[in-house]
C-alpha cells in the first residue's frame, strides 16, 4: 500500500525548546522562499494547542475534506504550490482550546504523518510546538520511516532562550535526528528610518551555540515590522517585501537548506 508521505522528497522539522521564538513565523518563510525557487512544499503543523500556521496564511476559515487517502490539506494558492494540514482547520470554532492529555494528541500526530494526501512535495516542513516531550517523540517517531532530512532549531539571541535550545540539541540527539542548523531570529531591530540596528535582546547567543555544538549557523533574522504586518495580514512576505532587512537573512537561510539537498542528493 503506498504511503501519503511516498511523494516527499524532504522532511524538515522545525524545533525550538522555548515558546514565542518565532518557529511558525521561520516555517511560513521558510515554505514562502521555497515556493519562490519552484518548490512545492507542504506544512504540518503539530502545534496542537496554539495552531498559528492557518491564520499566518489567512486560510484559517477553510475546511479540510476528505478523498480515498485520506485528508487533502488546504492548499494556499491556486498554483497548489504550499499545501497545509493542521488542528486549526478542524476546530468547530477558531477560540476552542485543545484540552486534551498526551494519549489524545499523539493519536492525532500519527493520523496527521498517516492520514493526509499530500501528493508530490519538494519539502513538507514540520511545525512543533515548544519542548522535547510527547508530541516532539510522537512526531519524531512517526516520521522516522520516511528519513527526515533533519531538524532546524529556532531561538533568540538571549542567554534564557539558548538554554532551553540547548536542551533540544540533546534531544535531537538522543532521537538520532540530524541538526541542520540553528537560526537566531529576532536579532537585533533595524530602523526603518535611519536603518541603525539595535540589539534588543543582546546578540549571537544562536551563533555562539551552534559553534559549541559544532552544527552549522543559518543565520540571523532581524525583528522587522513588515515581516509582522505580512504574517498579520496573511501576505506573501518574499514577494512583498525585497527590500526589508529581514529579505536578505531569510532568503539566505532558504538557500543553505536548497544547497544542503542538492549535496546530499549528488
Amino acid at each position: 500500500e503506498r504511503s501519503n508521505l511516498a511523494g516527499v522528497r524532504h522532511i524538515l522539522l522545525v524545533l525550538s525548546g522555548k515558546g514565542g521564538v518565532g518557529k511558525s513565523t521561520i516555517s511560513t518563510e521558510l515554505a514562502l522562499s521555497l515556493r519562490h525557487s519552484g518548490k512545492k512544499v507542504g506544512i504540518l503543523d503539530v502545534d496542537l494547542c496554539g495552531p498559528s500556521i492557518p491564520r499566518m496564511f489567512r486560510v484559517q476559515d477553510n475546511d479540510v475534506h476528505q478523498c480515498d487517502s485520506g485528508w487533502v490539506p488546504v492548499f494556499v494558492d491556486q498554483d497548489k504550490s504550499i499545501s497545509l494540514m493542521s488542528i486549526g482547520f478542524l476546530l468547530e470554532k477558531p477560540d476552542d482550546a485543545v484540552v486534551w492529555r498526551g494519549p489524545k494528541k499523539n493519536a492525532l500526530i500519527k493520523q496527521f504523518v498517516a492520514d493526509v494526501a499530500w501528493g508530490d512535495l519538494d519539502f513538507l516542513i514540520v511545525d512543533t510546538p515548544p519542548g522535547t516531550s510527547d508530541e516532539h517523540i510522537s512526531t519524531v517517531e512517526a516520521l522516522r520511516p520516511y528519513k527526515p532530512l533533519g531538524a532546524i532549531l529556532v531561538t533568540t539571541p538571549q542567554a534564557v532562550s539558548v538554554g532551553d535550545v540547548r536542551r533540544e540539541l540533546t534531544f535531537c540527539k538522543k532521537m538520532g535526528l540530524r541538526v541542520l542548523g540553528i537560526v537566531e531570529n529576532m536579532s537585533g531591530f533595524v530602523c526603518p528610518h535611519c536603518s541603525e540596528c539595535t540589539n534588543i535582546f543582546s546578540k549571537g547567543g544562536g551563533e555562539e551555540l551552534a559553534k559549541h555544538a559544532g552544527v552549522p549557523f543559518l543565520g540571523c533574522v532581524p525583528l522587522d515590522p513588515q515581516l509582522s504586518q505580512s504574517l498579520e495580514e496573511g501576505r506573501d512576505f518574499i514577494q512583498e517585501f525585497p527590500k526589508s532587512s529581514a529579505f536578505p537573512a531569510l532568503a539566505h537561510i532558504a538557500q543553505q537548506i536548497l544547497d544542503g539537498m542538492s549535496q546530499r542528493s549528488s
